[in-house]
């Protein structure tokens, strides 16, 4: 049985969140390094988180919510089968 590590969530929320709080690079991509200081957690869970990989822990989506604003339901619930990630 193949394990699909591809998105569990919409991270678009995450994304303009952390956006519009200035955690971005010169790129304009967002920086894992600045959402895991906001939030309390290690560099790899944030890029993890980032990238979409997996789904957060309660803990840290509830420490989403509390740095960004996003609802932690938002990271926890998992996309339907078939929708765009």
């Amino acid at each position: 049985m193949k394990v699909s590590t591809c998105m569990q969530y919409d991270r678009d929320l995450l994304h303009r969140a952390a956006r519009a709080a200035g955690d971005t690079k010169r790129d304009g991509t967002i920086n894992s390094h600045a959402v895991a200081r906001r939030i309390g957690v290690g560099p790899m869970a944030a890029w993890r988180l980032v990238q979409g990989i997996g789904r957060p822990s309660a803990t840290t989506a509830a420490a989403v919510e509390r740095a960004y604003g996003v609802p932690s339901t938002a990271l926890v619930k998992p996309l339907a089968d078939g929708a765009p990630a």
